[in-house]
């Protein structure tokens, strides 16, 4: 009896948090960046720790011309989170409803984001569309904003990177030049017989269309269950990760199979996995060219590693939510439509 009144009661109260029916909204796209656009820089994660580093990227704006806004907290700590996670959101709510900007721009990642998506003014966020640029443990804002509000969002440098010739020559084409980009991995042999670095290595030969969707491996494995996550079916899912263990990787792996993730998507893309080989004394451990034997090459669906996603220095802006084609033995991503507005 008690047990039937405690459904009941849960049955007659509102929903405390977003419905798992948010997941299927409309895509709603950013406006293209321009010279003389604004872009704000938050710290929904980890804190400013060096007033240089944020000096740095300051100038790095500059030099794309934009001009920068700093959230009212950004300066703010909290052990290692930049301030209480009201506050934190409430930068970035306030970034969305500000008129004068028109990209947000994360400073770090570390963690901490995951804290803010209850906290999210997501009426605001759509009316407000612009765009979220970040990678690490950003990976929860831009699924949690994307499936609760359609807005495109985009898994690309944090402000603390390096903002070299083949990372801005990416972002550029995708946010300020507004194309439906090509991602190619570099082809460098340098004084080598062949290509060493940066090579692809197919998984199962295929093409493949979908929805871009994923993110850090860490991250979204641990947001799955929430509402926070969009719906995976039919998508072209990609991961990377960093400092993971073979097994830790494996376990995600397995989390994903169970969830139906494998099965759903159409396609696999995976960026790299840096400082994820078995480490010393590891004697017997798998390696990830074993997990993709085990987890991703059963599902049949086209696969290939690789990609420049992830803790790299050169790395691609992947839209979150726009539609793609994938060719898993060239290693290449064609946009199907712009990303921008």
């Amino acid at each position: 009896m008690q047990r039937r009144n405690f459904l009941q009661t849960i049955a007659a109260t509102p929903a405390l948090i977003p419905s798992l029916s948010n997941r299927n909204k409309p895509t709603l796209k950013p406006a293209r960046l321009k010279a003389g656009d604004t872009v704000g820089l938050v710290c929904p994660a980890a804190p400013a720790y060096s007033k240089q580093t944020v000096q740095v990227i300051v100038e790095s704006m500059q030099a794309l011309g934009f001009k920068v806004k700093f959230g009212k907290r950004m300066w703010e700590r909290y052990g290692y989170l930049a301030g209480k996670d009201a506050d934190r959101a409430a930068d970035l709510n306030e970034m969305f409803a500000d008129s004068s900007v028109q990209a947000i721009i994360c400073v770090h990642g570390g963690w901490g984001c995951a804290r803010l998506l209850p906290l999210l003014d997501y009426d605001t966020i759509k009316k407000n569309p612009k765009v979220l640029l970040g990678y690490s443990d950003v990976t929860a804002l831009l699924l949690g904003i994307y499936s609760q509000t359609g807005l495109v969002t985009f898994h690309g440098p944090v402000g603390a990177v390096s903002w070299n010739e083949f990372t801005v020559g990416y972002l550029k084409k995708v946010l300020i030049e507004g194309e439906a980009v090509r991602y190619e991995n570099p082809k460098v042999v340098g004084d080598n017989l062949t290509q060493v670095a940066d090579r692809i290595d197919t998984i199962v030969a295929g093409k493949a269309k979908g929805r871009l969707l994923g993110g850090n491996l860490t991250v979204l494995s641990h947001l799955l269950g929430s509402p926070y996550v969009p719906d995976w079916k039919g998508s072209l899912f990609f991961c990377e990760d960093v400092d993971e263990a073979p097994y830790r990787v494996d376990r995600m792996l397995t989390q994903l199979k169970l969830s139906g993730i494998l099965n759903d998507m159409n396609g696999f893309i995976f960026g790299k996995c840096s400082e994820c080989e078995p480490g010393n004394g590891s004697y017997g451990s798998l390696t990830l060219e074993d997990l993709w034997l085990d987890h991703i090459q059963p599902a049949q669906k086209p696969a290939f590693s690789g990609s420049m996603i992830g803790h790299i220095r050169q790395k691609f802006t992947i839209p979150v939510g726009i539609e793609a084609e994938m060719d898993a033995a060239t290693g290449v991503i064609q946009f199907l439509e712009k990303a921008v507005v």
